[in-house]
């Protein structure tokens, strides 16, 4: 089992009125914390991002968050974070979280969050990168993706390797367990879109 030093989580900048959700990031962010791991994210205040961030520092944690300058005031970006990385572009975020992270955790989100989640693995399919990638649940909320991933499988437009380049977690414990229990050695160079 390789050591994780930094984990990368992708979660919404809105909060569902069902607490479950923000209970889930808040644990994880403490988690993260008490293991000595860096919270790699998104940089803002608000959400499910406000509160894994805000569970990480009070549990004495480093988090680094990255956001693009044009989203610091729509996202209300986080100012007592350990680092604050402004960049230029949503590119450019992505890029530099996955530069920081030796794995990912996708919490409920939007979007975004399935876009990031989306590139990630894709450049896991594609070889750019061999850094796990986990789903972690909060009653139930991935299972239409996870049947989605399994129809293409089915029909024959993903192969079943990479469909298991996404696992599942229902804890915030069972996704740092998958992350460290897929991750390789430490000594591997990460190759990164931007190097190759």
């Amino acid at each position: 089992m390789a050591a994780i030093a930094s984990v990368c989580v992708f979660c919404g900048s809105s909060t569902p009125p069902d607490r479950r959700f923000a209970d889930l990031a808040r644990q994880l962010g403490s988690l993260l914390a008490r293991r000595g791991i860096d919270l790699i994210y998104g940089g803002g205040s608000v959400g499910l991002m406000g509160e894994i961030a805000d569970a990480a520092l009070a549990a004495g944690g480093r988090v680094i968050g990255v956001i693009p300058a044009g989203l610091f005031s729509r996202e209300v970006g986080h100012t007592s974070l350990t680092e604050l990385h402004e960049v230029g572009s949503m590119h450019e975020r992505k890029q530099l979280m996955y530069d920081l992270s030796d794995g990912f955790v996708a919490l409920p989100g939007g979007l975004g969050t399935l876009e990031e989640l989306a590139e990630v693995t894709t450049w896991s399919q594609l070889g750019l990168h061999a850094k796990p990638v986990v789903l972690l649940d909060v009653d139930g909320f991935w299972d239409p993706l996870a049947a989605q991933l399994d129809r293409m499988v089915a029909v024959g437009l993903l192969r079943p390797s990479n469909r298991e380049l996404i696992q599942r977690a229902a804890t915030p414990g069972d996704a740092l367990a998958a992350l460290a229990a897929a991750r390789p050695p430490r000594e591997e160079k990460w190759i990164t879109p931007r190097e190759r």
